[in-house]
C-alpha cells in the first residue's frame, strides 16, 4: 500500500518516517477532487465546510490554514473526491514533507506536535 521505495532498480527508499518510537495512527481522509496527485508526505488541512482534505496552506482562512495529518500515499484526485489513508501521529523527516502556498514544516510544526505529530531532521 504504501510507496516505501521510489526507484527500485536504485534502491532509493522514501525517508518521510523518521523512525517507529512514536506509533504510527493514521486515519481516513477525503481528499477534494480535482487537486491533481498529492504527493506521499503532503500535509494535509481540512476545509471546515465540506471536510475535504487539501494540501495546507496558512494563506487560507477555510479550515485548510491549520495542519492535521499526512498523507500516507501519492494518489491522484483529478477525476473526483477519493477517500484514503493519512497518518494522524508518528515521527517524520521534516524535509520530507510537502506543504501548500509557501508554508514551511516550521510554520505548522506545533500544531502537529499537538497533534502526535513530531517532525526531525534526517540526517
Amino acid at each position: 500500500m504504501f510507496q516505501l521505495v521510489n526507484d527500485v532498480s536504485e534502491q532509493k527508499f522514501d525517508e518521510l518516517i523518521f523512525d517507529d518510537k512514536i506509533p504510527f495512527v493514521t486515519k481516513s481522509v477525503v481528499l477534494k477532487q480535482a487537486q491533481g496527485v498529492l504527493q506521499r508526505g503532503t500535509v494535509l488541512g481540512i476545509v471546515t465546510a465540506t471536510g475535504e482534505a487539501v494540501a495546507v496552506d496558512s494563506t487560507k482562512a477555510d479550515g485548510s490554514e491549520k495542519a492535521d495529518c499526512i498523507l500516507a500515499d501519492t494518489i491522484d484526485t483529478t477525476d473526483g473526491a477519493v477517500t484514503y489513508v493519512a497518518y494522524a501521529s508518528g515521527r517524520f523527516n521534516r524535509k520530507a514533507l510537502i506543504l501548500g502556498g509557501t508554508d514551511t514544516a516550521e510554520d505548522h510544526e506545533q500544531r502537529l506536535r499537538e497533534l502526535g505529530i513530531y517532525l526531525k531532521d534526517k540526517m
